[in-house]
């Protein structure tokens, strides 16, 4: 699988839309600090997460393990 540019910009453009201008509307209160505390953290977590996954399988640790006759068999079906 081939690194691809638009999934990693679309995610890391959406986590930064949440991460650093979300909290900035949110309305004043005693809770304030908090939510954006809770926004900040969230969206760096998920991306993180987010972001190992897709890392994760462009170069898998353990590939596919197959027995020779199905090997065979997917050859002679793709020829």
């Amino acid at each position: 699988m081939a690194a691809d540019v638009a999934p990693v910009a679309i995610v890391s453009v959406f986590w930064v839309i949440v991460g650093a201008i979300v909290p900035w509307f949110i309305p004043k209160g005693s809770q304030r600090g908090i939510i954006q505390a809770m926004l900040v953290i969230t969206s760096i977590s998920c991306y993180m997460f987010w972001l190992c996954t897709y890392m994760s399988q462009m170069y898998p640790l353990v590939g596919p393990s197959l027995n020779n006759h199905t090997v065979v068999a997917i050859e002679a079906y793709w020829k």
